[in-house]
């Protein structure tokens, strides 16, 4: 990028993060913007697909996905960016690996420039490669394996990896909690929560942790009482639980009723799922990228807006995903073309865009920068851990 596109850039981008701020408080019609550049060669109404999962095991995942991005489009459109609109073509990635290549095969065909999605890693590390030697945009907001978006220079991520989120977690919860000797649980045959295991066993190992024993089971398990039961007999200070979000709900109630103390913390990968957890998600501890709470550009506005839109709160999937159309919106913008390869090359600029999870970047291969967050569920809602 030279100097003047930069510069350009950096104007397109301050324009949308106005918009984003007062659109999020309802107050969008009532402002006096800059006029942004205009969209030559791009007019009419812009397809983008989006593919989350609206049936199937993982639709727990759907409505904070779709939420997220549902709001920000309806934004986007209102704003005074031009008279440009969005609209989101949707495929139901049916909760499983081939229903998201599935997904992307139907979306490609159907010509879209940038797909919205896959919800899970094992998903985009299928679906992704379909994207890329297509020449079209893939940008998943909740993805978090190591090195997926690595696999080509169309591929983007909203969500923080697990080789940033994970180490850093676990040594801030070490220091506070000093746990010496923990169990580790994890999903066999999840990409997300093998590697996110992975990096729980070498952070552990690293600082001198004693890992008693590791249990695993496989997607779609209920019954996690053997494990939860070997695991009590081996009497670890710590429980490292790494899985998505149907069995991590699953194995929180479960562990508490088998009796397992609250003074054993458990800690996961995965942003918890309180409201189903209930009672026994209370002092369990993970790693996020964002918390309704946290002082990011147009944050509260937005968390405000949803609540009274939708009448619960969002979760860090719906803040990724966002962010994510208005880190789209701006790209588009910048390359005043729906051409892939263009929006691909703006994308790739990204630097220190202000969205509600932060100062965003992309770095060299696609994957976000951002701070990570440690957070605790205290009196049934999620607090910074300190």
């Amino acid at each position: 990028m030279n100097t003047s596109r930069v510069t350009k850039f950096a104007f397109v981008l301050t324009i949308v993060a106005m918009i984003m701020g007062f659109a999020a408080c309802d107050q969008i019609g009532q402002l006096l913007l800059p006029a942004p550049p205009s969209m030559e060669g791009v007019s009419g109404e812009i397809p983008i697909g989006l593919v989350y999962p609206v049936t199937g095991r993982l639709d727990a995942f759907a409505l904070p996905i779709q939420r997220g991005f549902e709001l920000a489009l309806e934004e986007v459109n209102n704003s005074q960016l031009g008279d440009v609109r969005f609209k989101f073509i949707t495929e139901d990635d049916q909760s499983t690996i081939e229903g998201a290549v599935e997904a992307y095969n139907k979306l490609i065909q159907a010509g879209v420039p940038i797909i919205f999605g896959p919800t899970t890693s094992g998903q985009a590390e299928a679906a992704f490669p379909i994207a890329q030697q297509n020449g079209v945009v893939a940008f998943s907001s909740s993805s978090n394996a190591t090195g997926l978006s690595a696999l080509g220079d169309f591929l983007f991520r909203a969500g923080l990896t697990t080789d940033i989120l994970l180490p850093s977690g676990v040594k801030a919860t070490h220091t506070k909690l000093e746990y010496q000797q923990a169990a580790i649980i994890y999903d066999e045959i999840d990409a997300y929560s093998i590697d996110s295991y992975e990096k729980f066993r070498d952070t552990l190992t690293e600082i001198g942790v004693e890992i008693l024993i590791t249990e695993t089971f496989q997607s779609g398990n209920t019954d996690f009482s053997a494990q939860l039961g070997r695991i009590m007999e081996a009497n670890p200070d710590a429980i490292f639980i790494a899985a998505q979000l149907p069995e991590q709900t699953g194995i929180l109630v479960q562990g508490r009723q088998l009796g397992i103390p609250t003074e054993v913390s458990f800690i996961t990968s995965l942003i918890n799922d309180v409201e189903n957890a209930g009672a026994a998600a209370e002092g369990a501890i993970s790693f996020a990228g964002w918390i309704s709470t946290a002082d990011t550009p147009g944050n509260q506005a937005f968390v405000q807006k949803y609540r009274a839109t939708y009448g619960s709160e969002p979760n860090a999937w719906t803040a990724q995903s966002y962010a994510a159309v208005y880190i789209v919106a701006a790209a588009i913008a910048e390359a005043q073309s729906t051409d892939p390869a263009a929006i691909r090359d703006i994308l790739a600029n990204i630097k220190d865009f202000d969205t509600v999870l932060g100062a965003f970047s992309f770095n060299a291969v696609g994957d976000a920068v951002y701070d990570p967050i440690v957070q605790i569920v205290e009196n049934g809602e999620f607090q910074i851990f300190e």
